[in-house]
């Protein structure tokens, strides 16, 4: 498959972008003034992202605007939201960031529509009132759209599937410059490729999807001695196995430093972690959970009945912007020698520099899947894993990839869109029927490729 090259000369092309600034609301800057560096700057401060110019948008008119001007201009487009997921080879000519957009509308009876720029903390407290909560992600801080249309895997998946299952609507700004609302019945092979091909087709500017009554749940994150890790992860294996859809849960080995945020239990040494969610009653949740408790000495135990506003507690991913690199894919099954493997990289007195090595089971709705088809292409996966490091760590970057090649024996199925870190990655995550729509569905609406995106699917 072959990659089409982005250009990455920030002195070409030579566009007049004092007449898209004319032709918007929203800030456009270039290198070397002033708010620029504010502008482009990602959540992953180790991604150097620095295109040519960085639209503002305010309105979804301004995101037309621009991407008829790149179109016009011969350039490529990025979008941006929050920054938690860019690939700088796809980010070196004009980037929208869309924090601008930020309508946050809950509706009672059990659906929101929000904008663009809005991360998953607004709905999740929006919501709660109501008793109603959304199929948000691993932390509150990231973006919803970009969250969504890579699918949408959540701290509830197994309960109830992904995020892009409940979505109702999606407008969008196509590659052709035009303003759209996809739906089951609108635009439908536009609807179908955006729940899952992230921003290949265009720019999202607003997106309605249902919530689910879930006004608390039991959960959270039970800390273990590292030196325990082998016996609680064998625990851990036949327990999730048996485990009802109404419980979603993941393990990861953590290397923290001791900072301000860090428990003092938990910093400087390595400690695993079991993630529980158990969307049910809960003293059931409780009672299934005993298992796990009594497996090993207990660390530190966060596991108790909870709001759904502190569904953070469960993965306790950081919340300020770091240098971070991350590797990942999806495996098949995990036996025990697939946790032998995993452990003699990342366990004790392995060396491992990792920050994270996580493993989060699939399976229940995850692998069913929502009321409408989507270009999400992963339902099959047994397992996700995902490793995490602090970029510039000596030996870090090569020791995340041996971690990959060591588990090759129980890797299968394509890659989590949200998952991919490089543009080659991407045509990874979709099977060779769903790249032929995708393929098709961007020949409509993108017809010269004017989405950075778009073009890794090109011939």
């Amino acid at each position: 498959m072959t990659i089409v090259e982005t250009r990455t000369d920030l002195s070409t092309p030579k566009a007049p972008f004092h007449e898209l600034d004319r032709r918007t609301t929203g800030r456009v800057a270039c290198p070397g003034d002033a708010d620029y560096d504010a502008l482009v700057s990602p959540w992953n401060l180790a991604v150097p992202v620095r295109p040519a110019a960085v639209v503002a948008a305010h309105t979804a008119q301004d995101v037309v605007e621009a991407v008829r001007f790149a179109s016009r201009y011969g350039m490529h487009i990025t979008p941006q939201a929050t920054g938690h997921g860019p690939i700088a080879d796809l980010v070196t000519e004009l980037l929208v960031v869309t924090k601008g957009l930020d309508e946050c509308v809950i509706h009672p009876e059990g659906w929101a529509r929000v904008g663009a720029g809005v991360k998953w903390l607004r709905v999740v407290e929006a919501a709660a009132p109501y008793g109603l909560a959304p199929l948000s992600g691993s932390i509150t801080d990231v973006g919803i759209v970009g969250y969504t249309t890579g699918g949408g895997l959540g701290p509830m998946a197994r309960t109830y599937g992904l995020a892009i299952d409940m979505v109702r609507a999606i407008e969008v700004v196509t590659g052709d410059g035009v303003l759209r609302r996809a739906t089951p019945t609108e635009h439908p092979e536009l609807f179908f490729a955006l729940r899952g091909a992230k921003g290949m087709l265009g720019i999202v500017t607003a997106i309605e999807f249902d919530l689910v009554h879930q006004p608390t749940f039991y959960g959270g994150s039970l800390w273990f001695d590292g030196s325990d890790a082998a016996t609680v992860i064998e625990r851990w294996r036949h327990w999730s196995d048996q485990l009802p859809e109404l419980g979603t849960t993941s393990i990861a080995l953590f290397q923290l430093p001791a900072m301000p945020d860090v428990p003092p239990a938990l910093a400087g040494r390595l400690t695993l972690s079991v993630r529980y969610v158990w969307t049910g009653d809960a003293a059931e949740g409780e009672r299934r959970f005993a298992e796990i408790r009594e497996s090993a000495p207990v660390v530190l135990d966060d596991v108790a009945q909870k709001p759904y506003t502190a569904i953070d507690s469960v993965h306790t991913d950081p919340l300020d912007p770091m240098p971070v690199y991350e590797a990942a894919e999806v495996l098949s099954e995990f036996p025990a020698k697939a946790v032998d493997a995993l452990l003699a990289m990342t366990g004790p007195d392995s060396g491992s520099p990792q920050v994270l090595v996580e493993v989060r089971q699939m399976g229940g709705a995850f692998a069913r899947g929502g009321r409408h088809e989507s270009a999400f292409c992963s339902r099959d996966a047994a397992y996700s894993l995902l490793v995490v490091g602090i970029a510039g760590t000596p030996g870090g970057e090569p020791h995340a990839a041996a971690i990959l090649d060591a588990m090759a024996p129980w890797t299968g199925g394509q890659r989590l869109p949200n998952f991919t870190f490089t543009p080659e990655e991407y045509a990874d995550a979709y099977d060779e029927a769903t790249l032929a729509r995708l393929r098709k569905t961007i020949r409509t609406y993108d017809p010269l490729g004017v989405m950075a995106i778009g073009r890794v699917l090109a011939h």
